[in-house]
C-alpha cells in the first residue's frame, strides 16, 4: 500500500472519530456542531485521496475523486464558520459568501470544468487532472483561510484571557493542520514526491483543537499532552499496519486494500471502546483486589449525593473537610469562601492548618484563585511544576504550597468561582490518581450547589431577621411600654421625696439630699425622652457628600479619652480612595459614637478595638460603602443577636437600650443596613453598610427590605 494512502486513511479515522466525540461529549450546539461538520469535510477529503490513489480503474478513480472534493470544497467555509461561532469576529456577509461560492464549486465538481482527466503520476494509481475552474478554487480556498488566519491573530492581539488563549489555540491547530493539508494540492499540479507525514499534520491539529474543546486547558498542557498522544498513537498504529502488510504478502503473497482497511477499522474500534470498557472493569478489580480504594470511592458518592440536603453553612464546611481528609488521607485541608463584600476567598474551614492572619483572604485577583477562574478544573502542583518557568505558573504554586495544598479544587456555580478546596498530601506520600481527581471533580459540582443552597438559606434567614427587625422599630406600643418602664423608677423616688419635703422642710441637709437626687432623676428622664424623641421622630436626614475616614478620625479621636482609661488599642485601616458617599453629618457621627463607645465598653484592659473601610458591588451594580467595628471584647450571645436593635435592650447595668436602636434607625434612614457577628469570649464586628448612590433605581425605600438578602461580611 502506498505510504500516502496510509497516511490518508489514519488521518480520515482521526478526523472522523474526533468529530464524532465532540458532537458526542459537547452536546449539539453551534461549535460543536460545526467542528463535526469540519472533520467530516476533513474526512471525505482525505479518504477519498488514499482510495484515488489506489483505485482499480478509472471509473472508481473518478467515484473517489469526486467524493474527496465534495468534501475539500466545503473545508475553508466551515472552517470560517467555526471561527465566527468560537470567536465571534467574522461579518455575516463574508460567510454567506463562502456558503455560496463552495455550492457553486460542489456543482462543478461533476463536470470536467472541475477535474478534466485522471492519469497515473508516479507510484499512484491515479492523480486529479485540473479543469479550467479547479485553479480558482484553489485560490478560494487558501484567501478562506488566509483571512481566517488574519481574524485569529487580530483576536489574540486585541484581548485577553480566556478568547486570547482561544485564538491561540486556533492558530496554532489551523497552522499545524493547513500546513501539511495544503501538501495534497501538490499531487495535483504535477509535484511527483509528497511526503507522507503530511496528513498526519492534518490529524494532529484537529487533535489539538478537540483537546482544547474538550478540557479548556492551557496550551502548554494540551501541546505537552498532545504531542504525547500522538506520537503514542503512530508508534502503535504505523506498526499494526505493517504488521498487517507484511502478513497480507506473506501468508496470501498479495495485498488486499480491503482486507486492510477493516482490520485497520477494527483496530480504531478497540482502541475508541477501550476507555469505555476501562471504567466498568476497573470497578469489578477494585472490588475485589482493591477493596479498601473503592470503599472510599463509594464513601464520596454517597456523601456527595447527601451533603446537598446540609443546609446550615457551618456545619456542611465542616462535613465537606472531615469527609475529604478522613476518605482521601490528606493530612491538610482548608476550604474558601467567596465574600464579595471584602473583595476576595474567606477561609471558612481548616484542618491542621495554622495561618499568620486569624482570617486570611485570598483576593479575586491572587494567582491561585485566578487560575481556577479560568481554568475552572482541579488542579494538581506536581503537574503545574512541570510549567515552573511559565511566570503565571510558578506564582500559582508558590501561593499553593503557603496554603499547604498539593490539590486544589474549585467550586463553580454559574460559570463563576464561588470557593476552593485546598488539599495536601496523603498521610501515605501517595500521589492523587486520575481516579481521586475524577471522583473529586463530581464532588467538587455538587459542593458548589450544596455551598449555593445553604447561603440561599441564610440569606433567607437574614432576610426575615431584617424584616421583623424594621417591624419592631416601627411599632410604637414596644416604645411606649419601654418608656413608661424606664419613667417609673426616678418618678417613684421623685414621688418619696417630695412626699416627705413638708415634714423637714427645715432640714437643710435633706432639702440639699433631696435637690441632688430629684435634679438627677430629672435630668435622667429629660435625656430619655430626648433620645427616644430623636429615636421616633420621621426626620429626613440632610445629605451631602462626606468623607467617612474623615469622620470616622473625629469620632476616634472624641472617645480616645475613654479609650485610654483602659489602655485600648484602637487600629484603624482605611480604604485610601473610598468614594464620598451622600451622608448627615451629624446622625452618622451618632451612629459611629454610638458603636465605639458600645465596643470600648465591653472590650476589657489592654484590648484592640479595629476600624476598617472598604467599598463593595452587590449583584446589580449598586456600590456600597462598609465600615468595620472589631472589638476583642466580651461578644454577645447568639441568643441575644437577634435583639440587641430592639428598643431598651441592654445587658449593661447602666444606659437606656436605645443606643443601637437610634442608629440602626439613622442608617436605614440613609436607606443603608447594620450587620453583627460575634462569638461569646472571642469579639463582636459590626458592619455599616451605606449605598453609595442613594437614588440607585435598586434602592428605592418601598423594597429595602428586598435588599437584605445578600450574605453579610464574616
Amino acid at each position: 500500500m502506498n505510504p500516502l494512502s496510509l497516511s490518508a486513511f489514519f488521518t480520515a479515522a482521526t478526523s472522523l472519530v474526533l468529530g464524532g466525540l465532540v458532537f458526542v461529549k459537547k452536546g449539539r450546539d453551534k461549535i460543536s456542531v460545526t467542528y463535526a461538520l469540519l472533520n467530516l469535510s476533513f474526512f471525505m477529503w482525505v479518504f477519498g485521496i488514499g482510495m484515488e490513489i489506489i483505485a482499480p480503474n478509472k471509473y472508481w478513480g473518478f467515484f473517489w475523486n469526486r467524493w474527496l472534493y465534495s468534501g475539500a470544497i466545503f473545508i475553508p467555509t466551515f472552517y470560517l464558520q467555526f471561527i465566527h461561532f468560537y470567536l465571534r469576529r467574522i461579518k455575516k456577509e463574508i460567510l454567506i459568501f463562502c456558503y455560496i461560492v463552495s455550492i457553486i464549486f460542489f456543482f462543478f465538481n461533476f463536470t470536467p470544468f472541475f477535474v478534466k482527466d485522471l492519469i497515473p503520476k508516479g507510484s499512484f494509481n491515479y492523480a486529479s487532472v485540473p479543469g479550467i475552474l479547479f485553479p480558482f478554487f484553489v485560490l478560494f480556498f487558501f484567501l478562506t483561510i488566509a483571512y481566517s488566519f488574519y481574524i485569529i491573530i487580530q483576536v489574540y492581539k486585541n484581548s485577553i484571557g480566556v478568547q486570547r488563549n482561544q485564538a491561540k489555540f486556533l492558530l496554532l491547530s489551523s497552522i499545524i493542520g493547513f500546513s501539511g493539508g495544503s501538501t495534497n494540492f501538490l499531487l495535483v499540479f504535477e509535484f511527483l514526491y509528497i511526503p507522507p507525514i503530511g496528513n498526519y499534520f492534518i490529524a494532529l491539529g484537529l487533535f489539538i483543537l478537540f483537546y482544547h474543546i474538550i478540557r479548556h486547558r492551557d496550551i502548554n498542557i494540551v501541546l505537552t499532552k498532545g504531542t504525547t498522544y500522538f506520537i503514542i498513537g503512530l508508534l502503535l498504529l504505523l506498526p499494526s499496519i505493517a504488521l498487517i502488510t507484511i502478513g497480507q504478502k506473506y501468508f496470501f503473497g498479495r495485498m488486499d486494500y480491503l482486507f486492510s482497511i477493516i482490520v485497520f477499522s477494527i483496530i480504531l474500534l478497540v482502541t475508541t471502546c477501550f476507555p469505555k470498557i476501562k471504567p466498568f472493569t476497573e470497578k469489578i478489580i477494585e472490588q475485589f483486589l482493591f477493596k479498601d480504594r473503592y470503599n472510599y470511592r463509594d464513601t464520596l458518592g454517597q456523601f456527595s449525593k447527601a451533603m446537598v440536603n446540609i443546609l446550615d453553612l457551618g456545619s456542611l464546611s465542616k462535613r465537606i473537610i472531615e469527609t475529604m481528609t478522613q476518605t482521601l488521607g490528606a493530612d491538610k485541608a482548608s476550604l474558601f469562601l467567596l465574600n464579595d463584600e471584602r473583595g476576595g476567598f474567606e477561609l471558612f474551614e481548616s484542618k491542621n492548618i495554622t495561618f499568620s492572619s486569624p482570617s486570611p483572604l485570598l483576593p479575586k485577583e491572587a494567582p491561585l484563585p485566578a487560575y481556577l477562574q479560568k481554568m475552572k478544573e482541579i488542579i494538581v502542583k506536581e503537574m503545574l511544576a512541570k510549567g515552573i518557568k511559565i511566570p503565571d505558573l510558578k506564582k500559582v504554586t508558590e501561593q499553593m504550597d503557603e496554603l499547604a495544598a498539593e490539590v486544589s479544587i474549585p467550586l463553580i456555580s454559574k460559570r463563576q468561582l464561588v470557593g476552593i478546596i485546598n488539599l495536601s498530601h496523603k498521610f501515605n506520600k501517595d500521589m492523587y490518581y486520575q481516579e481521586d481527581i475524577d471522583l473529586l471533580t463530581t464532588l467538587a459540582n455538587q459542593t458548589a450547589i450544596a455551598i449555593e443552597n445553604a447561603r440561599l438559606y441564610e440569606d433567607l434567614k437574614k432576610s426575615k431577621s431584617y424584616v421583623r427587625r424594621a417591624d419592631r422599630l416601627a411599632s410604637l406600643g414596644t416604645l411606649t411600654a419601654g418608656l413608661a418602664h424606664e419613667i417609673r423608677n426616678p418618678l417613684v423616688a421623685i414621688k418619696t421625696l417630695t412626699q416627705l419635703l413638708p415634714e423637714r422642710l427645715e432640714d437643710e441637709e435633706f432639702r440639699s439630699h433631696f435637690l441632688s437626687i430629684a435634679s438627677g432623676e430629672v435630668e435622667r428622664i429629660s435625656h430619655l425622652v430626648n433620645e427616644l424623641l430623636d429615636f421616633a421622630r420621621p426626620s429626613n436626614p440632610k445629605l451631602e457628600f462626606e468623607d467617612i475616614n474623615s469622620i470616622l478620625d473625629g469620632m476616634i479621636l472624641l472617645v480616645s479619652t475613654e479609650s485610654k482609661k483602659k489602655h485600648i488599642q484602637i487600629q484603624k485601616q482605611y480604604l485610601p480612595d473610598l468614594p464620598p458617599v451622600k451622608v448627615d453629618r451629624e446622625q452618622i457621627k451618632q451612629v459611629f459614637l454610638n458603636i465605639l463607645l458600645n465596643a470600648i465598653d465591653a472590650t476589657p484592659e489592654n484590648g484592640t478595638l479595629t476600624v476598617k473601610t472598604r467599598s463593595f458591588t452587590k449583584p446589580g451594580g449598586e456600590l456600597f460603602l462598609q465600615v468595620e467595628f472589631k472589638d476583642t471584647g466580651c461578644g454577645i450571645p447568639q441568643e441575644h443577636l437577634e435583639e440587641i436593635f430592639n428598643p431598651f435592650f441592654t445587658t449593661k447595668t447602666s444606659g437606656s437600650g436605645l443606643g443601637l436602636s437610634i442608629s440602626n434607625q439613622i442608617v436605614q434612614d440613609h436607606k443603608g443596613y447594620i450587620s453583627v457577628e460575634s462569638q461569646v469570649n472571642q469579639g463582636t464586628s459590626f458592619f455599616v453598610n451605606l449605598p453609595v448612590d442613594q437614588d440607585h433605581p435598586k434602592r428605592r425605600r418601598s423594597d429595602f427590605e428586598s435588599q437584605q438578602t445578600f450574605s453579610e461580611p464574616r
